[in-house]
C-alpha cells in the first residue's frame, strides 16, 4: 500500500521558486495544453525536446527529482500495461519482427509502445508539476476566475469550484484513513492481496466500509461547520490573498507557446 503515500493530487510543496512565484491561472492554462500538445507530436525528438522542457520545468520548481518519480508509481501498471498492449497487440506497420496469431511485433507497435507510454508519464509528471507547486485554495480561486464567463449562461461557477476544491482537498485525507483502516485490518490478523481475485475482492470489504463510513462522516462535519460560518455561497463573497496577472505570467504563456509551435513547425 505504498502508492497511499505517493499518491500526487492535492499534496503541496511549498517553496520559494520561479513557479511557485506564478499566478495559478498561468499554471493551469499551461499545463492543458502542454497535456493536449502531447497527442500533437509523433517524432522521436519532439519528445526529447518536450521531455527537456519537462525537466526546465523541474528545475524551476526548485523541488527534489524524488517527489516527481514518486508520482509515477500509482501509474506504473498503467504504462506498462498500455505498452505490452501496443507492443504486442498495436497498429501494424514497417517491419514484422515476429507473429503469432493475433500477437505481433512489428516496428510501428514498438514506436507506439514507447510513445503511448511516455504520453502518460508525460501527463503524470506535468500534474505533479502544477499540483506540487500550487496549493488547493490558488487552484480553486484560479479556476474559479478561468470560468467566470460560464456565469452568463447561469453555471455555477463559485460551487463548482468549491466542489472541486474540497474533493482534491480529501483524497490525501481519504487516501490517509485508508492506510490506517488496512493497517488495523492487518492487526486484526486481516490478509490483502492473497487469493484468487474473488478472494481479494472480498478481502477489501472490511476496508471500503469504514472507508464509507468515514467519509460520510467528515462531509456531515465539513457541512456543519460550513453553516456554522454561515456560508450561503459565492454572492458577495471576497477573498484574503488576491492575485494578479503580470507580465511575468504572459512571458510564460509566450514561451510555452512558442516552444510548442517550434516543436510542430520543425520537428
Amino acid at each position: 500500500m505504498e502508492v497511499l503515500k505517493t499518491f500526487p493530487i492535492g499534496q503541496y510543496i511549498p517553496a520559494n521558486s520561479i513557479l511557485h512565484g506564478l499566478d495559478a491561472k498561468a499554471k493551469i492554462i499551461a499545463s492543458f495544453w502542454l497535456i493536449v500538445f502531447i497527442f500533437l507530436i509523433r517524432l522521436n525528438l519532439s519528445y526529447l525536446f518536450f521531455f527537456l522542457l519537462i525537466m526546465l520545468g523541474i528545475f524551476l520548481s526548485s523541488l527534489p527529482l524524488k517527489y516527481f518519480l514518486r508520482s509515477l508509481k500509482p501509474v506504473y501498471f498503467l504504462v506498462l500495461f498500455t505498452f505490452i498492449i501496443h507492443f504486442f497487440f498495436g497498429e501494424e506497420g514497417g517491419r514484422v519482427f515476429w507473429r503469432f496469431g493475433i500477437i505481433h511485433i512489428t516496428e510501428l507497435g514498438i514506436k507506439m509502445a514507447i510513445f503511448m507510454s511516455l504520453r502518460l508519464i508525460f501527463i503524470v509528471m506535468i500534474t505533479s508539476l502544477l499540483t506540487l507547486t500550487t496549493s488547493v485554495l490558488e487552484l480553486a480561486q484560479a479556476l474559479e476566475d478561468l470560468l467566470k464567463p460560464l456565469k452568463y449562461f447561469k453555471f455555477p461557477v463559485h460551487e463548482f469550484s468549491m466542489m472541486m476544491t474540497i474533493a482534491i482537498r480529501f483524497v490525501p485525507t481519504l487516501l490517509d484513513e485508508t492506510d490506517k483502516i488496512i493497517k488495523a485490518q492487518k492487526a486484526r490478523g486481516a490478509e490483502f492481496g492473497k487469493g484468487n481475485i474473488v478472494n481479494q475482492a472480498k478481502s477489501l470489504l472490511p476496508v471500503i466500509i469504514p472507508l464509507f463510513v468515514n467519509a460520510f462522516r467528515r462531509a456531515n462535519e465539513l457541512a456543519e461547520a460550513m453553516e456554522s460560518r454561515c456560508y450561503r455561497g459565492g454572492e458577495g463573497r471576497t477573498r484574503y490573498r488576491r492575485t494578479y496577472w503580470t507580465l511575468k505570467e504572459t512571458s510564460f504563456i509566450f514561451f510555452i507557446g512558442i516552444y510548442s509551435a517550434l516543436l510542430l513547425i520543425f520537428f
